[in-house]
């Protein structure tokens, strides 16, 4: 669990990097600068968890790195309806995948549970936020959001077994 999490909030750093040096000096820049800024802290708390847990990363962190990046600059080229589009579709995944980890935590874990919970309020609040910036208008926005999904799905799935 700790694994696959950790891997997500840092492929999700290195998407709003990607969106920031495309979209960075926009009118979009300020929000993006804020998601990624709770995407930090998220990523934070899940570094000191496998350090304390002992719980090795993903050996698919290189590939995250470079495909992160690249999902995030290539959505903000597009526009920036498109990266929140990026945004909207990532963010629903993550939201199915902390609330699945949050029905499977038992009373002696609530610290871990409470942490998910608030980070999940805090992923489905970008949701959020994308969408009231007009990711549903971007050209192609079912096409684009399946495939970001069916992406992140397959990452999750990846992370948790790599």
């Amino acid at each position: 669990m700790l694994r696959v999490d950790h891997a997500g909030e840092y492929g999700a750093r290195r998407i709003y990097e990607g969106q920031l040096a495309v979209l960075g000096r926009s009118a979009a820049g300020p929000t993006i600068r804020h998601m990624h800024e709770q995407e930090l802290k998220h990523l934070e708390t899940f570094e000191r968890l496998i350090v304390e847990k002992r719980v090795r990363p993903t050996a698919l962190q290189p590939l995250w790195h470079v495909a992160g990046f690249a999902l995030g600059a290539t959505t903000a080229l597009l526009g920036e309806k498109a990266a929140m589009a990026c945004t909207v579709a990532v963010e629903e995944v993550i939201d199915e995948h902390y609330a699945r980890q949050a029905e499977q935590l038992e009373d002696d874990q609530a610290d871990l549970k409470a942490t998910i919970e608030t980070f999940r309020a805090e992923e489905l609040e970008h949701r959020d936020i994308g969408l009231e910036h007009g990711a549903e208008e971007t050209a192609g926005y079912e096409a684009l959001s399946g495939a970001i999904k069916a992406g992140s799905r397959l990452a999750i799935w990846l992370s948790e077994r790599f």
